[in-house]
């Protein structure tokens, strides 16, 4: 035992002996890689180096840098980016702006624009995995589907143009879908209706709805946003859904993708019970490739998320013309959002450079002027990055206070409506009035309808009139529409005349439905959805044409090439027609008479052989009843007969 003892304090000193000798090894061994990477950064030192490496470590190190030195220069060219260089990861950026542009009417318009760039590359089959800024969802979506644009809007209510101008991202009542697929897509139908569903599932809206009754191909009016050559309309599909209610369940998972959500910057804004108190509400969600720089070396994808509000000052209940951000949204800010490299406020203030309009409190020096459809506005800007904007009270609150209600809003160039005509239910006219308010120039549009199966056109009735005379369309695109199969598509290009109303009439018979295809409330009518009208407007000021000039996001959605005209897509209302119904209360009246006759009839048959009968006695009359009564009192027995 004592031999034991002896021994194993000997065995433990020598195993920590050379566990020392391996520790002092290999820290010679790390040293020696980073001197040698501050030998290739810096070339002059080389030989110091070397002879003071070689001193400290002995013979053996000395042979190791002799070793490399002999080394040839192009292998330690190649040998030093993966020494000295990390794997690059793909870059991102997110941006975020707010709008706001105080409307004669008294009303204002708030528009917000949430913009995420991404440099990575889904079109070739790149597996992404890191997530940084960019929502996994959406990614995953691209990625899976092949898409190469993806644009989609939840509209409630209609933007009344000639009173609020024209709106930086329009958008259609309802649900809007279109999408760009790649080339390399084979089933472009059956990618189409699986695309629809999981969109539905992320925005938990009804757009699994969508099918091929409703979904067009267009040849002409929806060509790419962003880069991309290829223009073959055999991938490209589009839909609507002008029935569509937004509510808050479609404003949740909108909100969700944003980097910050709503727990920061502008986004703490967006209340649901203040955004749907409003008179006009428009979200959407644009996906597409677009360029870094000029010569398009390196392109990047883009998530462009919007929302458009429009404040009613009658139906917000506010007696006097007062508007600020905490009595539109109940929040104030107080900080942007950390991962946004850009977090501005704008003000138009271009209808007042005195102050006789409206007063705009706390005022700031910083002012900037864009380019916004064709016409030259100037704006207040706050930088939510700077400590400054907020002031001491750690909160920005913007006042905007009416002064006088004078001055004249610019008339839109390019205006649209549609109704229908005709009485009875068999027949009808669909007219549409597009407005040309251009004192001396005129312009072509082009016009796309999407006509449901069962309002049949009668194509050969088309007419275009301008001033009273025959406008004849210079491309027409008809497709007939198919019962229950797919809708009409009519696409025209029209040249407008200067300051004139061209009209587009069409008549249509109405087809009998099934009674399964009624709706639920067949009698409230069944909606058509609106007409999309697309155009380069004359401009009134010289536009830039330079994309890598540093711009408002609102200014910068839809490719400027011309600088003598800008890009305006304008959308109608939307129809509501009725079509013949039956009289769905005669079911429910012969199932009431037919069970009023079975509950008498069967009734009285079941109560007459289920009924037992037994005999009475007649009872005694009143004076026998009181003489026994009598004689029961006396004590006598019995009763009277």
């Amino acid at each position: 035992m004592a031999a034991h003892r002896c021994c194993f304090p000997v065995w433990l000193f020598i195993l920590c002996s050379f566990s020392l000798f391996i520790i002092a090894g290999s820290q010679e061994t790390t040293v020696a890689p980073e001197q040698h990477a501050s030998v290739l950064d810096n070339p002059q030192t080389a030989a110091e180096t070397a002879e003071q490496t070689a001193g400290e470590s002995g013979g053996v190190e000395e042979r190791r840098w002799e070793g490399t030195e002999v080394r040839d220069a192009a292998a330690q060219k190649q040998a030093e980016p993966a020494v000295l260089q990390p794997t690059p990861q793909p870059k991102d950026d997110f941006q975020e702006e707010l709008v706001v542009r105080p409307l004669h009417s008294g009303d204002i318009y708030a528009s917000f624009q949430f913009r995420t760039l991404w440099e990575t590359d889904f079109m070739r089959g790149n597996k992404v995995s890191h997530y940084r800024l960019f929502p996994k969802s959406l990614g995953q979506v691209i990625s899976k589907f092949s898409v190469r644009e993806l644009h989609i809007s939840f509209t409630q209510g209609y933007w009344r143009t000639m009173q609020w101008g024209q709106p930086y991202l329009p958008s259609p009542p309802g649900a809007e879908l279109w999408v760009w697929f790649q080339d390399s897509v084979t089933d472009v139908d059956a990618t189409w209706k699986e695309l629809t569903n999981v969109l539905s599932g992320i925005f938990c809206a009804s757009l699994n709805f969508i099918d091929s009754t409703n979904t067009v191909q267009p040849s002409a009016s929806f060509k790419p946003l962003g880069i991309g050559n290829v223009t073959d309309h055999r991938f490209l599909r589009y839909a609507t859904l002008p029935r569509e209610i937004v509510c808050t369940e479609n404003l949740t998972p909108w909100k969700k993708l944003l980097p910050c959500g709503s727990k920061a910057g502008l986004a703490v804004l967006l209340k649901s019970e203040k955004l749907f108190h409003s008179s006009f509400h428009s979200q959407a969600v644009h996906i597409r490739p677009v360029c870094q720089d000029w010569q398009c070396k390196t392109t990047s994808w883009e998530l462009r998320q919007t929302l458009n509000v429009v404040f009613d000052l009658h139906n917000s209940g506010q007696g006097k013309r007062e508007w600020s951000l905490f009595k539109m949204f109940s929040r104030t800010l107080t900080e942007a959002c950390p991962l946004a490299s850009s977090s501005k406020i704008y003000i138009d203030i271009t209808d007042n450079p005195e102050g006789e309009q409206f007063e705009l409190s706390p005022a700031t020096s910083l002012l900037s002027q864009a380019m916004v459809l064709g016409d030259r506005r100037t704006f207040s800007v706050y930088d939510l990055t700077q400590q400054d904007t907020f002031g001491s009270v750690r909160s920005l609150n913007l006042l905007i206070r009416w002064k006088s209600t004078e001055g004249d809003m610019l008339r839109p160039l390019l205006h649209a409506e549609r109704y229908v005509a005709g009485y009875g239910l068999q027949t009808g006219e669909i007219h549409t009035l597009m407005y040309n308010h251009h004192p001396y120039r005129s312009f072509p549009v082009l016009l796309l309808d999407s006509v449901p199966w069962y309002l049949r056109l009668y194509i050969h009735t088309l007419t275009v009139t301008s001033k009273g005379k025959d406008n004849k369309p210079s491309y027409i695109h008809y497709q007939p529409s198919k019962d229950r199969v797919r809708p009409h598509l009519l696409e025209m290009l029209v040249q407008l005349p200067p300051n004139s109303v061209t009209e587009v009439t069409v008549q249509f018979e109405r087809a009998l439905l099934k009674w399964t295809e009624y709706t639920p409330d067949p009698n409230h009518g069944f909606y058509v959805g609106s007409s999309v009208i697309s155009s380069l407007v004359p401009s009134t000021v010289a536009m830039d044409t330079n994309s890598t000039r540093e711009r408002p996001l609102f200014s910068s959605f839809f490719p400027c090439k011309e600088e003598s005209s800008y890009f305006v897509r304008v959308y109608t209302e939307p129809l509501l027609v009725n079509l013949p119904t039956p009289d769905f209360s005669m079911p429910y009246n012969v199932i009431c008479l037919t069970c009023t006759v079975v509950a008498v009839g069967y009734g009285s048959l079941y109560n007459l052989l289920t009924r037992s009968f037994q005999i009475e006695e007649p009872s005694p009359g009143l004076a026998k009843r009181i003489a026994n009564v009598i004689r029961k009192m006396r004590g006598f027995p019995g009763t009277m007969g």
